[in-house]
């Protein structure tokens, strides 16, 4: 039974990006600290900043394209997850998120991990119905689901 004292949760705003190739492909890091863990580009939105600008500096931080080299074409959230229990984020239960959706302008060559400050080891494009929720921690595995679902139509079970 949940503690009736208890504060409720603090999430993160947070956004993510779907970029798409022109064969329909959406593109996915492996992140550094996690060998197997696959996801799409993500990360917070600093004080000040607005989910547009958020996405433009993580798309540059993590896989190094410029907002010329893609163009957002629908986006949708927001979508929320608590972290672990007794887990915390920069002082945040969980992190919602507003996913963009983006085809690529420039050639897939422009996506570089090799940044100043790496989130992935490397990259790769794969269909959406292609993603696997094992690559994810369990506590992610619902956002995705519905994200999937909400952008690709895609339906995955456990």
């Amino acid at each position: 039974m949940p503690d009736p004292n208890a504060s409720p949760p603090r999430y993160r705003p947070c956004v993510a990006g779907i970029l798409q190739d022109s064969r329909g492909r959406v593109l996915i890091g492996e992140r550094i600290d996690t060998p197997g863990g696959w996801q799409f580009p993500q990360g917070g939105v600093d004080k000040g900043e607005s989910r547009e600008e958020a996405l433009a500096r993580e798309l540059q931080e993590e896989i190094s394209l410029k907002p010329g080299d893609y163009r957002v074409i629908e986006n949708k959230g927001p979508y929320r997850y608590l972290l672990e229990k007794g887990h915390k984020k920069k002082g945040f239960d969980g992190q919602e998120q507003h996913y963009f959706r983006a085809v690529m302008a420039a050639p897939e060559s422009a996506v570089d991990v090799k940044t100043e400050e790496p989130e992935f080891r490397a990259t790769r494009w794969i269909r959406p119905e292609e993603f696997d929720l094992a690559w994810l921690p369990k506590f992610k595995r619902e956002v995705y689901r519905a994200v999937l679902r909400d952008f690709f139509g895609v339906i995955k079970g456990e």
